[in-house]
């Protein structure tokens, strides 16, 4: 809708007639100030009373008009009026735009509400759709369930009906067989019937010849039995009297037995005795877990090497220089390393002049270094070495006696002298006393004693244990040195790895070197030291020396 606009002034005092009175209401009410009605107006509405149309209501109106129109405030209130014209076509088009506005809405809803039906209805109608291809899969499939159960049936059907038939057959068939043995067991009892009969007929008829016949042969048996005997003792009778009656004769058969006993039993204790040597000096005792001895067969493997080694056989003379190697590649606290110099310039003195050894104690937690110490102290001393662990003795059993025996004749038969070292010595050497052994054990502690016993110049016992406490008093009692290893300080954990990166650091092998320092060499460093930055230290500086190969 447009809004009106006039195009002419109007009157004001055509406008004052027909506009509305809320306006204009305060000119109104200026322009009709005026004096209460007179006697004789009152007169007037009283002579217009009786009659049907009343004028007095176009009269005040009239009036009014003019006193608007004759009013100051006529052209304010034709301008409030213009206003109130405008402000009401305003509100129309407003109302007519809500009512677009309202009625484009509820086509928007009445669009939606088709929409959202036709989505239900194509919902419901999918739904159908798969409720009808379910029903019509289940139709399908209870058929096909049924073809297939029926075709069981009648396959079960079919094979019953075969087994049946094979029943029939087989019963059939037995009945027949059944038949047949009977038939077969009667004939057969018939015929045994019959020559039984028979034979008894002719053995009843024959009985006399038969007796005759069976007498003759008795007879004759008994009669060649006899030649035979007398012939064999008149033969052996005649043999031994002439043999009896010749002295040369029955001498030589003397000696001749004599010999074959003695050979027969000689060749056998030479056989054994060849046995045991050979064994003693080839053959690797089964306790022996590693060993520096090298069997006579190595040399035509490795020639060179027998012979350096055979040079090289005999000791060095200098003591300090023994325990400087007995120790090269150990590290050790400055007092355990005094003490260890100690022992091994004695062994070393010991092998040299010939006398017996001294058996040697190493007890310590483990990897303190002690079987390192006792191959190093082999070598330095010019002694062959071989390892046996206390753990291999028990399984053995009753055999465990005769392989000690084994091993101490093999340590003996070696020809630079054997250090034997036992590891974990406390697993076959604990006390008899506190600790309940087997009979085996017991007897083959026994042999080990028997066979440390007395002084040896051949093999050098050295026992290892984390647990010297456990030892029997009589394996204590062959003991003469006896050495603590502790773990290791500061220090020396520092002076153990760079040793242990020292080898890789030659060979610029830097992958090698931090494997190291991950490894073995620095293991259990938080045990001991409640110092955690030293951790850190030895860290950073063997990490310093990988980088420095690097």
């Amino acid at each position: 809708p447009t809004l009106f606009t006039p195009s002419a002034p109007r009157s004001p005092k055509m406008l004052g007639l027909f506009g509305p009175k809320k306006p204009g209401e305060l000119a109104f009410k200026s322009a009709t100030q005026q004096t209460p009605p007179t006697t004789e107006n009152k007169t007037d509405e009283k002579a217009y009373s009786g009659s049907g149309f009343d004028p007095t209501g176009l009269e005040r109106a009239a009036k009014a008009a003019r006193e608007i129109d004759a009013s100051q405030n006529a052209a304010l209130a034709f301008d409030v009026i213009q206003q109130q014209e405008i402000t009401k076509q305003l509100e129309h088009a407003t109302r007519a735009a809500a009512y677009e506005a309202q009625a484009r809405q509820y086509e928007m809803g009445r669009v939606k509400d088709e929409a959202e039906e036709a989505r239900r209805t194509l919902d419901a109608q999918t739904e159908h759709a798969k409720r009808q291809a379910k029903y019509a899969d289940d139709l399908e499939r209870q058929r096909y369930a049924a073809q297939i159960q029926a075709q069981r049936e009648v396959r079960e059907a079919e094979l019953r009906r075969q087994e049946e038939a094979a029943r029939r057959q087989e019963e059939l068939r037995r009945k027949t067989l059944k038949y047949e043995a009977e038939l077969r067991e009667k004939t057969e009892l018939a015929r045994a019937k019959a020559e039984a009969e028979a034979k008894a007929k002719a053995d009843r008829e024959n009985h006399d010849l038969s007796l005759e016949r069976m007498r003759v042969e008795m007879k004759e048996r008994r009669e060649t039995l006899l030649a035979s005997i007398k012939l064999g003792l008149s033969t052996v009778g005649d043999g031994a009297k002439a043999f009896l009656g010749d002295s040369k004769q029955m001498a030589a058969a003397v000696g001749l037995a004599s010999a074959i006993a003695l050979g027969v039993y000689g060749a056998r204790g030479a056989v054994g005795v060849a046995a045991k040597y050979v064994e003693s000096r080839l053959g690797k005792p089964s306790l022996v877990r590693e060993t520096s001895r090298r069997a006579p067969l190595s040399a035509v493997r490795d020639p060179v090497g027998a012979v350096r080694r055979a040079v090289s056989t005999g000791p060095p003379m200098n003591g300090a220089a023994d325990g400087a190697a007995s120790l090269e590649g150990v590290v050790l606290a400055p007092e355990l390393e005094h003490r260890l110099r100690g022992v091994a310039r004695a062994t070393a003195n010991t092998k040299a002049n010939g006398a017996p050894f001294r058996h040697v104690l190493l007890h310590g937690p483990p990897g303190t270094g002690k079987t390192l110490f006792a191959k190093k102290l082999a070598t330095a001393s010019g002694l062959d070495y071989a390892i046996m662990t206390g753990g291999d003795v028990a399984p053995l059993g009753r055999d465990a006696v005769t392989e000690i025996h084994k091993l101490f004749d093999w340590a003996h038969a070696s020809p630079r002298g054997l250090l034997l070292l036992v590891d974990e010595a406390e697993a076959f050497a604990k006390s008899r006393s506190r600790f309940a052994m087997s009979e085996d054990a017991r007897n083959a502690l026994n042999a080990f004693l028997y066979r440390t016993g007395t002084p040896s110049r051949d093999v050098l016992v050295v026992f290892a244990t984390n647990a010297p406490q456990l030892f029997d008093k009589a394996v204590l009692d062959r003991v003469d040195d006896v050495v603590a290893f502790g773990r290791p300080a500061e220090r020396e954990r520092f002076a153990i790895l760079k040793h242990e990166l020292k080898a890789f650091a030659a060979k610029d092998d830097a992958a090698a070197a931090a494997d190291v320092l991950a490894g073995d060499a620095i293991a259990g460093i938080h045990d001991d030291d409640p110092d955690p930055s030293y951790a850190r230290r030895l860290l950073a500086a063997g990490f310093g020396l990988v980088a420095r190969v690097a």
